[in-house]
């Protein structure tokens, strides 16, 4: 035997020698119940797990269990709460912090896979430890188990808090729409086609007989589509006819006309005129149909064919529809989608919901607007079909993914709904059952998220990366023509690269990079586009502005555009309440501002002034700075330039991070704070979350989730020079981050306005709100500030 041989045996008896030893067990103490054994039948990286039941919030339920490709309950005999620790483990929570019994979340359905659970609460799974053994029961569902699970995630765990579809799939894993004509397979998205379905053999058609509207509505949810509009049936059968059609006789001759033949073809039938164009156009026409389901029967509220009531062939009878055809589904395109001008004013419409936080199109955390406030949704018994039904008032397909605890970040302002139930027929979440809330009911730790079907674009096949370390990182490179290139950096932003992160589905942009001469150039590629300029929210670089013809100065491979790409991104938001409640007005002598001035906190006149005689007229207030996404603020820059300031006693990591602006209500600034370079740190944090960062002794500098960096209204620079402001009625501007040099998941609030009132003497600030709290038409009246004409603030 060959050496290898001899260790791949050796190798085999220490594995399972070792699984025997883990499953062995000492024999718990002697109960009422019946003795139990170890689960040994099946290992943990097999076993599924999910809460389920109603009421409940995303971290406490009926405990189910997917085992033998069911899901089924556990009962509650001999239950305990170190059975719980161990199955809020499996579910992705640190540990439980209590349990339920007697069906307290209702009664489930199905299998009751585990009965008698004996567990030690150390057991990495629920299959190592003792019970009567898988489906070995003498229960009812009226003794269903449930956990309350500590409302704190495992460190890494990455699918939680996902209610997903939960169909048999066995039978159809896939579903597409075959277009017929070649032009069509090339515009993108495909709207209209043949319903094709995957199984273990390949793909194949449904028959049509007996196919409804319903049947096309959740078709078209899957392919990202929100409705779905009737077929010309008598087109395609006509198709159908002639694809039945035998095909025409072709006779080819040679003439003998010297050593150059010409080939000349003869038909048995002459084509009738205007067909031939026709005939080159259709696609696959005479391909052989397959019918693998013969009937289908769906709501139309599901959110995938497999989750509708099928009825298959048997294996000798696909090939028949007797009096049918394949089924052909036409869909309708959202807003986003639509591929004229026309048709997306048509579709256009005045959304009271919108998705946001998320790293791609058609995801994110719903919110609605209620009066002319945008607020967040609780997740208390968030599903599929309330997700779809938000999904399809955007413009997308069915809900792919509904999401609880605050997955795609934390919303700010209000609480709108809660306990949504909606039936999925719907056509705005407005119209489904829903409670009102208090303050008690539910936190933003609970804001639902959806993720939705959106159509295929092809866009990720237009772009590359190369020469990275990794999937996520590279330089850039794009299909122009029948070539592909590398970008040039020469304006490269982080909006640029948010749109190739977003295109290439590596979510956020992490960091732009503009040199790139330090990953492998074995492979690089001429520079084939420039001058690219993004708002951030295109779908593809191609969408952007850029030079018909490549200008870049520095066209070296060097120079190349990169992007460093990431599944999560930071979301800072300013407490705007704080600066309503912390504004006011000092006279500070210049004596007190050398350190001010030399960070160029104060507006230009100061340079004039009789230093160290006189004064300034300083707006002051508090800022403080949340970060409600789902990855640390941290600098763009390195440690090793960060600048030191000696008047102040620390390094600034960031020479950009926060701009301070006073205008008048037509827009023009009348003054503005210095753009101010901070030291990043958290001040304080949520409950049960730790402090990472701190400024102090050269400390690591940045803002961690569910933390806060505050400044007060009295340290130097917090604040904006109006020594030269008129009285008068004006908008007082704060903007994080003004020049994206951090990538955010939502730029769009990093912006805070408040309403002033400067009367020469005392200033009165009110509405202070972030820039997309509030709906458009609000925002128009707020622009609108019409003064004030006494000093009582409305």
């Amino acid at each position: 035997m060959e050496p290898c041989q001899w260790l791949l045996h050796i190798v085999v008896f220490l594995h399972n020698a070792w699984i025997q030893s883990c499953f062995a067990q000492t024999p718990p103490p002697v109960r009422s119940s019946p003795t139990p054994t170890p689960l040994t039948a099946q290992g943990p990286e097999t076993l599924k797990f999910r809460l389920s039941g109603f009421p409940r919030k995303h971290n406490e339920g009926r405990i189910e269990v997917f085992y033998k490709d069911e899901w089924g309950t556990i009962c509650d005999d001999d239950f305990s709460l170190a059975n719980a620790h161990v199955l809020c483990r499996q579910l992705g929570f640190v540990s439980a912090t209590g349990w339920a019994h007697s069906a307290k979340y209702g009664k489930g359905t199905g299998k009751i896979w585990l009965d008698n659970v004996q567990c030690s609460g150390s057991e990495r799974s629920v299959s190592v430890c003792k019970s009567r053994g898988w489906g070995n029961s003498d229960c009812t569902h009226d003794e269903d188990a449930g956990v309350i699970c500590k409302d704190e995630r495992l460190p890494g765990y990455m699918d939680s808090n996902v209610i997903e579809v939960r169909v048999d799939e066995n039978k159809v894993e896939e579903v597409r729409l075959r277009p017929v004509f070649t032009m069509a397979t090339k515009r993108m998205p495909v709207t209209e086609g043949v319903v094709e379905v995957k199984n273990k053999d390949g793909w194949a058609q449904i028959c049509d007989n007996g196919w409804t509207p319903k049947n096309s509505r959740v078709v078209c949810g899957m392919m990202g589509f929100p409705h779905e509009k009737k077929v010309n049936k008598s087109f395609y059968k006509h198709l159908r006819k002639r694809s039945a059609e035998p095909k025409a006789k072709v006779k080819v001759t040679a003439a003998r006309q010297g050593p150059k033949a010409k080939a000349i073809t003869k038909t048995s039938s002459k084509p009738k005129p205007g067909k031939s164009a026709a005939d080159k156009r259709l696609y696959a026409e005479r391909q052989k149909n397959r019918f693998l389901v013969h009937s289908v029967a769906c709501l139309g509220t599901e959110v995938h064919l497999a989750a509708c009531p099928l009825e298959f062939n048997d294996g000798n009878a696909t090939e028949s529809c007797p009096g049918g055809m394949p089924a052909v589904v036409s869909c309708v395109p959202g807003p986003l989608y639509a591929q004229s001008t026309a048709m997306r004013k048509k579709l256009k419409m005045q959304s009271t919901i919108r998705l946001k936080g998320g790293a791609k199109h058609g995801e994110g955390r719903v919110e609605v607007l209620k009066g002319s406030e945008w607020g967040t949704v609780c997740d208390d018994r968030w599903n599929l079909l309330s997700a779809s039904v938000v999904c399809r008032e955007l413009g997308f397909g069915s809900a792919k993914e509904a999401l609880t605890g605050a997955r795609m970040g934390q919303g700010l302002g209000p609480i709108h709904m809660n306990e949504v139930q909606c039936t999925g027929h719907e056509r705005s979440l407005w119209n489904c059952r829903y409670k009102n809330i208090t303050a008690e009911d539910c936190k933003h730790t609970e804001d639902a998220s959806a993720r939705c079907n959106v159509p295929y674009m092809g866009n990720e096949k237009t772009v590359r990366l190369s020469g990275g370390r990794s999937q996520y990182e590279g330089r850039v490179e794009v299909r122009v023509g029948r070539r592909w290139g590398s970008v040039c950096s020469e304006g490269w932003t982080t909006k640029e690269a948010m749109v190739a992160c977003r295109q290439l589905g590596l979510g956020f942009s992490m960091h732009a990079i503009t040199e790139t001469w330090y990953w492998d150039s074995s492979n690089v590629t001429e520079m084939v586009m420039s001058g690219v300029k993004c708002t951030g929210d295109e779908m593809s670089l191609s969408q952007c502005q850029h030079h018909r013809t490549v200008i870049c100065q520095k066209a070296t491979a060097r120079f190349s555009a990169g992007v460093i790409c990431s599944e999560t991104a930071s979301d800072l938001v300013l407490n705007a309440p704080l600066v309503q409640q912390t504004t006011y007005i000092e006279d500070r002598p210049l004596h007190m501002l050398y350190c001010a001035a030399e960070e160029d906190c104060l507006s230009k006149s100061a340079a004039k002034a009789n230093w160290p005689y006189g004064h300034r007229r300083l707006l002051r207030f508090s800022s403080q700075i949340h970060n409600i996404g789902r990855a640390d603020f941290r600098p763009k820059a390195g440690r090793h330039s960060w600048v030191w300031h000696a008047c102040h006693g620390h390094y600034h990591s960031m020479d950009i991070f926060t701009h301070y602006d006073l205008m008048s209500a037509n827009g023009t600034k009348v003054a503005e704070g210095h753009k101010a370079s901070f030291c990043l740190e958290d001040t304080d944090c949520e409950e049960g979350v730790s402090k990472r960062y701190e400024c102090a002794n050269f400390g690591e500098q940045g803002i961690t989730v569910g933390c806060w960096d505050l400044y007060r209204h009295d340290i130097d620079c917090q604040w904006i020079d109006i020594t030269d402001v008129k009285p008068g009625n004006y908008i007082l501007q704060v903007v994080i981050n003004p020049n994206y040099e951090v990538a955010e998941s939502d730029f769009t609030n990093n912006a805070m306005k408040c309403n002033c009132k400067y009367d020469g003497h005392r200033i009165w600030v009110h509405n202070c709100h972030i820039g997309d709290a509030f709906s458009e038409e609000a925002e128009k009246k707020f622009e609108k500030y019409p003064g004030q004409l006494n000093n009582q603030i409305s």
